[in-house]
C-alpha cells in the first residue's frame, strides 16, 4: 500500500470512528460527557469527509470503501440527514397559520454587518413576508413600534436596568397570557405567549439557548488556546442541556398545544434538540428542502434555528430564507 493510501486509510478510520461516536450523542445527556457532545456540531463536516474518502476508495477500487459506506448508512438511520431530499419548497398560503423565527442580532445595532440600513431592511423583509406570528431573538427594543401590522405583542427585557431586550413575539391574533422562563445563571431565556387563534388557544414559545460566545471564523478559532475554547464550549453545552430540560418540563405542563421557535445554538444531532423536540414535529423535516441552513457559517451548513410544532398540527410549508440581515437566516412555516 502506497504512502497516500496509508494516509487516507488513517483518515478513513478516524473520521468513520468520530461519525460513529456522533451517532450516540443525541442519546447521551450533555452533563455526562460535554466534550463528546461537541460532535453534534460537527456532524455535517464528518459526513462530508466520509463521503469524500468513500469516493476515493471507490475510484481506487478498494474494498476499504465499505468502512465509510457502512458508517454513512448507519449514521443516516441513526441521526437522519442534514440534507432534505426535497428540491422545492411548498408556498406559504395565506389560508394557513404562518409563523416566522428570526435571530436579528439586535437589528445590527453594533454593526456586526458593516452596512447602513440593515435594521430598515429587516423591518421591510418581515413586513413583506407578513407572517401571522413572528418570534424575534436578540430583538432591539427601539424597533418595537415599527410593526403596526401586529396589534398584539410581548417584548421581554432580561437586562431591565440596561433596557436591553432579547426576545419578542408579535401576533395578529390576541394574546391571552404571556410569561418568561429566565434561565439560571445565564443572560439567555425563553418567553411564551398564549395566542387566541380562531376557536383555539395556541402557546408560542420563543427560545434563545446558551451561546458559545465563539466567533465562527478560522482566524478567531485558531487564535484562542484550544483548552480555553473547549472548556467554554463545554460549559455552554451543559447550560444548554439544563435550559432544554426547563423548556420541556414547562411545555408538557401547558394546557395548550404548542409551537416552539428559536435559536437553539445547537444542531438537530444534539441531545439538547432531542429533549426539546420530544414528540413534536420539526417543520424542516416535514416540509423543508435542501440543507435548511440557518446560520451563516462559511465552512459547512448549520441548522441551529428551528420551528417545532405539536404533533396534532399539520405542517403545510417550511421556508428557509437567504437574506443576509444577521448572522442567522430567518425561517418560516405554516400550519393547519
Amino acid at each position: 500500500m502506497g504512502i497516500i493510501n496509508k494516509i487516507l486509510l488513517g483518515l478513513t478510520l478516524v473520521f468513520s470512528f468520530l461519525l460513529l461516536l456522533a451517532c450516540g450523542v443525541p442519546h447521551i445527556s450533555t452533563r455526562s460527557i460535554p466534550s463528546l457532545s461537541m460532535l453534534s456540531l460537527m456532524v455535517p463536516a464528518l459526513v462530508l469527509v466520509n463521503i469524500l474518502v468513500l469516493f476515493y476508495w471507490i475510484l481506487s477500487r478498494k474494498l476499504l470503501l465499505l468502512i465509510p459506506l457502512s458508517v454513512l448508512i448507519f449514521g443516516f438511520f441513526a441521526l437522519g440527514s442534514f440534507f432534505n431530499f426535497r428540491f422545492s419548497e411548498a408556498p406559504i398560503s395565506k389560508d394557513d397559520l404562518s409563523v416566522m423565527s428570526f435571530n436579528t442580532l439586535g437589528f445590527n445595532k453594533n454593526y456586526w454587518i458593516a452596512e447602513d440600513g440593515v435594521a430598515d431592511r429587516i423591518v421591510t423583509f418581515v413586513t413583506e413576508q407578513d407572517p401571522d406570528i413572528v418570534c424575534f431573538q436578540e430583538f432591539d427594543y427601539r424597533h418595537r413600534k415599527r410593526f403596526p401590522q401586529y396589534p398584539y405583542g410581548f417584548v421581554n427585557s432580561i437586562f431591565k436596568e440596561e433596557k436591553r431586550v432579547q426576545q419578542a413575539i408579535f401576533s395578529k391574533y390576541p394574546i391571552s397570557n404571556k410569561g418568561a422562563l429566565d434561565f439560571p445563571e445565564s443572560s439567555n431565556n425563553a418567553i411564551y405567549a398564549d395566542i387566541l387563534y380562531k376557536k383555539d388557544t395556541i402557546r408560542i414559545y420563543n427560545l434563545h439557548l446558551q451561546s458559545f460566545r465563539v466567533v465562527p471564523t478560522k482566524e478567531f478559532i485558531s487564535s484562542e488556546p484550544s483548552k480555553k475554547l473547549f472548556r467554554r464550549v463545554g460549559k455552554s453545552l451543559v447550560k444548554q442541556q439544563e435550559q432544554a430540560e426547563l423548556v420541556y418540563d414547562h411545555r408538557i405542563q401547558s394546557p395548550f398545544r404548542s409551537i416552539i421557535c428559536g435559536d437553539f445554538n445547537n444542531t438537530q444531532f444534539s441531545n439538547v434538540y432531542k429533549v426539546i423536540k420530544g414528540e413534536m414535529k420539526d417543520t424542516f423535516i416535514e416540509m423543508g428542502a435542501d440543507y435548511g441552513r440557518t446560520y451563516n457559517f462559511r465552512y459547512f451548513p448549520l441548522r441551529i434555528d428551528f420551528i417545532l410544532a405539536d404533533k396534532s398540527f399539520e405542517v403545510k410549508a417550511h421556508k428557509n430564507f437567504d437574506e443576509q440581515l444577521s448572522d442567522h437566516f430567518p425561517v418560516m412555516a405554516s400550519f393547519r
